[in-house]
């Protein structure tokens, strides 16, 4: 576990692999991060201690969600979904990502048989 500084507050790498990573944030109370998206991750905020505002850029209908989240709560943010967060108070939370197989991912130039 590595402590990194944002300008926002604190991340700490938990653990990853290829396709899932958690972290821990500490964000202070007013800090923000950047909008942005990911192209292929998830990104689920999990909020330990603390209240944060989630917005999502919603593409399908043009406005942007807002989830004010305390402790306990959950939200995801799907990949190519602008998004970010600000804290409303100090707030602890994980910061859990991950990318998932698409199960219609074949392209069948034959059929087989018997």
């Amino acid at each position: 576990m590595k402590l990194q500084g944002k300008v926002w507050g604190l991340t700490n790498f938990i653990f990853g692999n290829n396709n899932f990573e958690i972290h821990r944030i500490e964000v202070n109370k007013g800090g923000f991060c950047s909008t942005h998206k990911h192209q292929h991750k998830f990104n689920a905020f999990y909020i330990e201690e603390g209240q944060l505002k989630v917005t999502i850029h919603q593409t399908d209908y043009g406005l942007n969600d807002e989830t004010i989240m305390n402790k306990g709560d959950l939200t995801i943010v799907k990949p190519e979904l602008f998004h970010s967060f600000e804290a409303l108070t100090d707030v602890v939370c994980y910061e859990i990502y991950w990318t998932e197989l698409d199960h219609n991912d074949i392209q069948r130039e034959s059929v087989g048989g018997i």
